[in-house]
């Protein structure tokens, strides 16, 4: 879990800095994936391929 330190009561910039570090660390994912129980090895992994395809096609629309 992450860390913030709140300095001179800004909460606000506090909250910034805390969705920055779980959205590079994705551990609000794990924690979603947690909640919805055990998936088998096979769904599992159909999980992961279509990730990857979506992130593969979302990396290829940036440079083209």
């Amino acid at each position: 879990m992450s860390t913030i330190v709140v300095r001179n009561g800004s909460v606000e910039g506090a909250l910034k800095v805390w969705k920055q570090k779980t959205r590079n660390d994705d551990s609000l994912k794990r924690l979603k994936d947690k909640q919805q129980g055990y998936i088998k090895p096979g769904a599992r992994r159909r999980i992961a391929k279509k990730e990857a395809i979506r992130n593969s096609r979302r990396n290829n629309r940036n440079y083209n």
